[in-house]
């Protein structure tokens, strides 16, 4: 018999309600749910496939243990004896740090990635961590850091209300957003030009979402903090400064003048390439706005400036009074956000407490550069030991991360591996032990992370849909389980993992003086959590002690699981509201324009005014059906556009000698592939754009669908070597490449 369950779709960060249709215990249809408070209805091609992605007939359904060479299923009992067993040895011989982590982009879209792996990491004590952060947007990172005292401190667009939004490196038509969460951020767009507000796309490429602006600046990729600093020179030289009501909670105006005046809009003009007279009407056209909002993403994150970059985004908005104002960028307040504590001068946000062993990188943030990772294991030095096991959950680095070629071959030279994921794909297949995690559908969803960044305050949860498979675990004990295992306490009660963080977080709470719970006791705290498992449990501590809670009765009228689960399509908790001084940690107490660390990034600023790029440059491109490379899996969101070609101008082509539909050879730093060529004016002049996530060709993998249409790998042609200093961010825009033609013609493109 047919029926509907609720869920919250994490294929992407839009993070929209879903209405499922289940026969049994398949899903068979998805639809988007009217009644969710957020998403109000709005569906993409992923979350319309999320039948075909939950039911992928290659997803592995039991763990993979390594004997004699091969991977062979195995109990559950084995796979955790195996990782025991791998990883323990190591700490004990090696050290801590001999034990690398690697987290991918999913884990943030599953209520086991966002609890468990902060709880390993700590319980390992190892500092040889990657995420995917630094292929993506880990300058955002540093520069809320140093700017606002707290790494995660972001603000976000306000979509609704703005009457200018301008949008650099982003293509939120395609993406649905990224570090800015809004479902139907297309039709946001669209209602913002409906209501008489202004839209301008900075982008090399001509994209969906720059098709939809009043302006298109196609800027020369990683120009982007040029273009920035020349508007700021701009709004200080025309005396466009307006900070309004942040006046008293901003410091270093007068120094930021001084730095800026190097970078006018004709000193800019030839790197960019943009003319004087458009970076002057950018700057006067965001001041004069009532309100308005400056938004940059993976383009601008991707590239050798990613993190002045980032700090140009706010530092515009801060000039413009725009910061923490409606209709302007906003600090969001997530329900599962710590108490706030009162304002105040805080702690600070500290680059570089430690380095890579190989090449010195700087952590940041907690982590080292995922582009690192190859040397962090196969170049032995004097300064520690290499890394020589690997816990990789949901990441798959040989296609994420630079040169995966020698990250490959470093991965076959570990000691042990163990990889949670759904997949044997181009990573996994090196593990020695591969903990699969149930399909979406049996598992339970609240966005932690998103919420966080969402344009609107509100908070959603829903339990899994499907019962758990029979011989399946949930990720939730997967993960605890992975705990024990690695951290030396293997065979105890998974549940003491969240017992452990439960008693901590409550036993913390009690001894801080704004906190709701102040003085109370931990024990009878934690008896009033309800929950039917342990992850459940501290989703409800979370809400009771977050800005919104009841407070453990404190707030009758606050939040608590109970209250969550009697509201299905969620609680819409308001728009967002200036907060500032309280989220600001930095020592001052106060927005700090001009940090140290980037002022002192500045000259190298100054010396890229000089350069040009002598031939064609590489940049990446998303699809509206695509995220992760394990999407490539599924025949619904293959096909059609979303096909791995080489998008190369017109007149690029034409001197070349390229013909749209053949095949061409792309060389870089880090090596060469083939792909068809895709003649298009949506790039610009003197660049090409290949996606990301391609590459399924390697030997030893379980990916039917994606093999039938491999594609190539875009980070081979990268050796790893260029990355952003402030951040590890690894520079995957704006490279130079060599595109020679190769005969014969493949079937032309239709």
């Amino acid at each position: 018999m047919s029926r509907t369950a609720l869920r919250i779709c994490p294929l992407c960060e839009a993070t929209c309600g879903l209405t499922l249709t289940i026969e049994g215990t398949e899903v068979t249809g998805a639809r988007g749910d009217r009644d969710d408070v957020f998403s109000k209805g709005f569906i993409c091609p992923k979350g319309a496939s999320f039948g075909a992605v939950d039911g992928d007939p290659d997803r592995l359904r039991a763990p993979l243990v390594r004997r004699d060479g091969e991977l062979r299923e195995a109990t559950w009992e084995e796979a955790f004896d195996a990782v025991a067993a791998g990883i323990r040895p190591v700490v004990e011989r090696y050290g801590p740090h001999a034990v690398g982590v690697v987290l991918g982009n999913p884990n943030v879209h599953t209520v086991a990635g966002a609890l468990y792996p902060p709880v390993l990491i700590a319980g390992l004590r190892t500092r040889s961590l990657f995420t995917a952060s630094t292929v993506d947007q880990m300058p955002k990172h540093v520069s809320s850091g140093l700017l606002f005292g707290d790494a995660h401190a972001i603000p976000v667009p306000d979509l609704d209300r703005t009457d200018h939004l301008l949008l650099i490196g982003a293509n939120p038509l395609e993406s649905n957003g990224s570090l800015c969460t809004a479902p139907d951020f297309p039709g946001r767009l669209k209602a913002l030009r409906a209501r008489g507000g202004t839209l301008t796309v900075v982008d090399p490429r001509r994209t969906r979402t720059a098709r939809l602006a009043d302006r298109h600046v196609a800027i020369r990729p990683g120009a982007d903090a040029l273009l920035l600093a020349a508007m700021a020179s701009v709004l200080f030289a025309e005396d466009l400064v307006a900070l309004g009501e942040l006046a008293p909670h901003v410091q270093g105006v007068a120094e930021l003048r001084a730095e800026m005046a190097d970078f006018t809009p004709e000193a800019v003009a030839g790197a960019c390439d943009v003319d004087p007279a458009t970076i002057r009407a950018l700057a006067r056209e965001l001041a004069a706005a009532p309100t308005a909002a400056v938004y940059a993403r993976i383009g601008s994150c991707t590239v050798a400036h990613g993190t002045l970059a980032s700090w140009l985004v706010d530092v515009l908005n801060v000039l413009t009074g725009n910061l923490d104002r409606p209709g302007g960028a906003l600090f969001p307040q997530a329900a599962t956000d710590r108490t706030p504590r009162p304002a105040g001068p805080g702690r600070g946000f500290a680059l570089g407490r430690w380095h890579s062993r190989v090449s010195r990188h700087p952590e940041a943030k907690g982590e080292l550069p995922l582009s690192a990772l190859a040397e962090e294991i196969d170049t032995a030095t004097d300064t520690g030991e290499p890394i020589r096991a690997l816990v990789a959950v949901a990441s798959n680095p040989v296609l994420s991360a630079p040169d995966g070629d020698r990250l490959d071959k470093a991965l076959g030279s570990l000691d042990f591996m163990v990889s949670v994921d759904p997949y044997l794909n181009e990573t996994s297949r090196h593990a020695h032990v591969v903990l699969p995690p149930p399909p979406p559908s049996q598992s339970p969803h609240h966005d932690f992370a998103f919420n966080a960044l969402a344009v609107r305050n509100q908070v959603r949860y829903t339990r899994p849909p499907v019962p758990l498979e029979p011989g399946r675990m949930a990720e939730t004990e997967i993960l605890a389980r992975l705990v024990l295992a690695a951290t030396g306490m293997h065979g105890a009660d998974p549940a003491a993992v969240d017992a452990t963080v439960l008693d901590q977080t409550l036993g913390k709470a009690v001894k801080e003086p704004h906190s709701p719970v102040h003085g109370r006791d931990p024990k009878d705290l934690a008896a009033r959590l309800t929950g039917v498992n342990g992850p459940e449990r501290r989703l409800d501590m979370m809400l009771r002690l977050g800005p919104y809670g009841d407070g453990f009765g404190v707030r009758p009228d606050g939040l608590s699981l109970d209250r969550l689960l009697a509201r299905p399509h969620g609680i819409d908790l308001g728009p967002l509201k200036p907060r500032l001084p309280q989220p600001l940690k930095t020592a001052s107490g106060k927005v700090e324009l001009l940090p140290g660390p980037l002022a002192g990034d500045l000259p190298r600023l100054r010396a890229a005014l000089r350069e040009r790029p002598a031939g064609l440059v590489l940049v990446g491109r998303r699809h509206l059906r695509s995220n992760n490379s394990w999407m490539h899996n599924v025949p619904a969101l293959t096909g059609g556009s979303n096909r791995c070609t080489l998008q190369i101008h017109p007149e690029d082509a034409a001197r070349l000698g390229v013909r749209h539909g053949a095949a061409v050879r792309l060389k870089g730093a880090g090596g060469e592939v083939s792909a068809p060529a895709e003649v298009t004016d949506g790039v610009r002049p003197g660049v090409v754009s290949l996606p990301h996530g391609w590459g399924h060709d390697r030997p030893g993998t379980r990916l039917g669908h994606a093999a039938t249409d491999p594609g190539v790998n875009v980070n081979q042609l990268l050796d790893g070597s260029l990355l952003d200093p402030l951040s590890g961010n690894a520079v995957l825009n704006g490279v130079p490449v060599e595109v020679v033609p190769l005969a014969p013609p493949i079937t032309p493109l239709t």
